[in-house]
């Protein structure tokens, strides 16, 4: 039997499929805009979105060349959602995590109901970024659309809706909406009554792995699938990440390098407590039922990249193309081994953990004329490294230790990125041989629920990990001389924000 993994992602979402053995049999991917009507909005068509992703599902099919696929797990973007009315129509466009018009509404409506108390409740700290006070947003904002919603989906529980099920959403995905207890496992109703938002209107709650129902019959048809395929709860994409990459134990942690970057680690219970709630360090429910993480992560992460390669790297792009060759490969082979002169306070966007900061802007110290185009860009990657790196310091003064870090997204597959990552943070990275972990952690939930094999099993049996990087122990003691003078960055300069 096959599984497919369907990861819906900000900037794209894609279809992968897993034999019963782990081994990648096909793949396919869609990209689409996100769409920014003013500032500090940014949406995602949820049309497009649900037409992409059946067309992933569909080309994967089509190319699978093992059995049928037998089993789905949807793992998706946390937070963003999408009001629907009786007849399956959608209301309005998915406001993602980057979208930041609710930051008024986040900190009065929190102050008012109490933002210890709802930590206490959800396990997560106030940010705009939540679907709650996005919801919030809507029902103050655009009231019409507010009460017309029949129902308000994320998009785990949206595409099942779309594939003809009763949908469920699972407890990785739940616990971003900041609606739902991680403790209890509930929808926390005395936010649902604050906000004015029933559990009826919300999909059914459920542990990871759970079977939500199966598709369609006519729907999969259309998109190939050639036999009933049940479904299952898999969630969040950045817990069903860590599964995928084997970061299932306590003590290792999955470091995601994309877009932004994220680590999750994984907790044998919940952790809770004063210094992950000042630093905005969450608590709730893993990929595997029973289990906890957090999610420590940098909005800006390999955007700094991207930013970098569109401004500054036409060579490099325009050689890419002559050669076939990827830009942001050229890009890094140009970097030199060496730690730079600069210090960078990486605030390209908004910060992510653990300041939650809309406002702060980005900074490059120690520019000189004698500063080349190479070092500015190894600075700016030393500085996202050094805020992966503050966040581990801030959980392990909370008493989480991570010794493992195991690398997955497209920053992994670049040995040089990977060695300056582990020179900054000086901790091993070890890859891991499937990088689209989140697809991977879907098909791997999908297969449980179809075969009830342990999942701790299956992680043994698909995970296969790759080389292992470790620290220069010269750039590495440079770094950790550096680093007090990091943590210094963002005190002195938020007071001249402009």
């Amino acid at each position: 039997m096959s599984y497919m993994g369907l990861d819906i992602g900000q900037t794209g979402c894609k279809a992968v499929v897993f034999d019963d053995n782990g081994r990648q049999a096909a793949f396919s991917y869609r990209e689409y805009d996100t769409l920014v009507p003013a500032e500090g909005r940014a949406e995602l068509d949820t049309a497009v979105v649900r037409d992409s992703c059946f067309a992933v599902m569909r080309e994967a099919n089509g190319s699978c060349i093992f059995d049928p696929v037998r089993g789905l797990g949807i793992t998706s973007q946390g937070e963003a959602f999408t009001p629907v009315d009786r007849s399956g129509n959608y209301l309005a466009n998915a406001m993602i995590t980057f979208d930041t018009r609710a930051k008024e509404i986040a900190g009065t409506w929190s102050e008012r109901f109490g933002k210890k108390r709802l930590y206490e409740m959800t396990g997560h700290t106030a940010h705009p970024m939540f679907s709650l006070f996005k919801l919030l947003w809507l029902k103050e904002h655009r009231r019409d659309i507010f009460d017309r919603a029949w129902k308000f989906f994320c998009f785990e529980d949206l595409m099942q809706h779309a594939l003809g099920l009763e949908p469920c959403i699972s407890w990785p995905l739940a616990g971003r909406t900041m609606l739902f207890n991680p403790f209890f496992h509930r929808w926390e109703t005395r936010i649902l009554d604050e906000a004015e938002v029933t559990e009826s209107q919300l999909a059914r709650p459920v542990a990871p792995g759970t079977v939500c129902g199966t598709i369609d019959k006519k729907i999969g048809q259309t998109l190939g699938f050639h036999k009933e395929v049940t479904v299952a709860a898999a969630g969040h994409d950045q817990p069903a990440g860590a599964l995928g990459a084997g970061a299932v134990k306590p003590g290792s942690a999955m470091y995601a390098i994309g877009t932004s970057e994220c680590i999750s680690p994984s907790f044998a219970a919940p952790v809770t407590g004063d210094e992950l709630f000042r630093n905005n360090l969450p608590t709730y429910d893993h990929a595997i039922k029973g289990r906890y993480t957090t999610t420590a992560f940098s909005l800006t992460g390999g955007n700094i990249l991207r930013w970098f390669k569109d401004q500054w790297g036409t060579p490099e792009t325009e050689r890419a193309a002559r050669e076939g060759k990827d830009p942001y490969e050229l890009l890094l082979d140009g970097i030199e081994d060496a730690p730079s002169g600069l210090l960078c306070l990486p605030y390209f966007t908004p910060t992510g953990t653990p300041y939650y900061d809309a406002e702060i802007s980005g900074a490059v110290l120690g520019l000189r004329l004698t500063t080349k185009r190479s070092e500015v860009l190894r600075a700016l990657l030393e500085g996202v490294s050094f805020e992966m790196r503050l966040n581990l310091s801030i959980l392990e003064s909370a008493g989480v230790t991570i010794s493992e870090l195991l690398a997955i997204g497209g920053g992994a597959k670049s040995g040089r990125w990977l060695q300056l990552k582990s020179d900054v943070i000086g901790t091993p990275i070890t890859t891991v041989e499937v990088t689209e972990a989140a697809a991977l952690g879907g098909a791997m939930l999908a297969c449980h629920a179809v075969t009830k094999e342990p999942v701790d099993s299956l992680v043994s049996r698909w995970v296969k990990t790759g080389p292992t990087v470790h620290p220069d122990p010269e750039n590495a003691r440079v770094y950790t001389e550096r680093f007090s003078r990091y943590r210094e960055l963002y005190p002195a300069l938020k007071k001249l924000r402009f």
